[in-house]
């Protein structure tokens, strides 16, 4: 006797599961987002519309840092301490992909297995896949499925540093990078570039005979915040030291960044720049719909074949081969408009 096949659930049923904060529910309603079916993407595209309006009231936390710097473990003590202060929290974990395989690890909520038992926490490890910027393809909708799940702070744990934090940066409100004192010159160039964008560090590890080390880097990086050009926020990004172990420095984080959104939400500059991600969103959903548009061609994609092709020989250069697709596309276009007025 066959098994009976199991219904799966309608647009409907998906957002009351999330609305009453139904965990196996979100859980099933992530997996659909991150599916590649295209029945999948008809039925999560229509799932965003309907949870939209529950949307946008959490506060968005990226963090960040070297390998080692002890991301997971500052998360959890972090995840606690919020969750003491009443908060119900989400975390979105990112592990690295294999480029060759495309198989991760996905350890996380190992990592962190206290916070991964409490009720008001909510961990979902995914695969960064080929994305850049240490975050996964569908983070952003994830983010919007557990807001409307009401979970009040969503904390992003990226990858690690070194790709492109921009992608952190552009869908978060507050960028938190995590650092280790001591950590020598050969990380000059990541922390420049990365500093520039952190909203503020917490020097990790700040305990036993460590706690001296931290404390003079914790002075050297505020000194070069005051050295950058002035945030358009308005915010001085702040130096904190923190131990996971001990709890040091934990609360005064969440301190920082609860000063940050009262400013930022004074200012306006917190709705001005929720608006520009929204609109940097819808860049690249439009931008990967006519990159999926492309590929349904098979007379564009033999074009796109043969310019690939002969770019690759260096008998065409990318952008000459680049112009030529566009043309194809042009006509691509002409043709399918002609057919439909005869």
């Amino acid at each position: 006797m066959r098994p009976a096949i199991k219904s799966r659930l309608t647009t409907e049923q998906f957002a009351e599961g999330i609305f009453r904060g139904d965990r196996i529910i979100l859980g099933q309603a992530i997996t659909l987002i991150e599916s590649t079916r295209s029945d999948d993407q008809v039925l999560g595209a229509s799932l965003l519309e309907r949870i939209i309006a529950k949307t946008g009231k959490a506060i968005r936390i990226g963090i960040t840092g070297v390998p080692g710097v002890g991301k997971s473990t500052f998360i959890e003590a972090f995840g606690k301490h919020l969750i003491k202060q009443g908060k119900k929290i989400a975390v979105l974990t990112i592990d690295p992909s294999s480029q060759l395989t495309k198989g991760s690890i996905l350890g996380d909520k190992t990592r962190m297995e206290e916070l991964s038992k409490d009720a008001s926490a909510f961990i979902r490890p995914s695969a960064s896949g080929s994305t850049l910027g240490g975050v996964a393809h569908k983070t952003r909708e994830v983010m919007l499925l557990c807001e409307a799940a009401g979970y009040d702070v969503i904390l992003v744990e990226t990858v690690g540093v070194g790709q492109s934090e921009v992608s952190v940066k552009n869908m978060v409100d507050f960028f938190l990078l995590l650092m280790l004192a001591g950590a020598g010159d050969e990380l000059q160039g990541i922390k420049k570039g990365i500093m520039e964008m952190a909203d503020g560090i917490a020097i990790t590890k700040a305990d036993g005979d460590n706690i001296k080390h931290a404390t003079e880097a914790m002075a050297e990086y505020q000194h070069a915040f005051h050295l950058f050009a002035a945030n358009e926020s308005g915010w001085t990004p702040r130096v904190v030291t923190s131990s996971a172990r001990t709890g040091h420095g934990i609360d005064t984080v969440w301190e920082m960044i609860n000063q940050y959104h009262d400013k930022t939400t004074a200012s306006g500059f917190f709705a001005t720049n929720r608006g520009r991600q929204n609109i940097a969103w819808f860049e690249e959903h439009f931008a990967q719909l006519l990159k999926d548009d492309l590929a349904k061609s098979l007379s564009l994609r033999t074009t796109h074949d043969t310019l690939t092709k002969s770019v690759g020989d260096h008998s065409l250069s990318s952008r000459q081969a680049a112009l030529l697709y566009l043309e194809a596309y042009h006509k691509a276009i002409r043709e399918s408009n002609g057919n439909e007025t005869e």
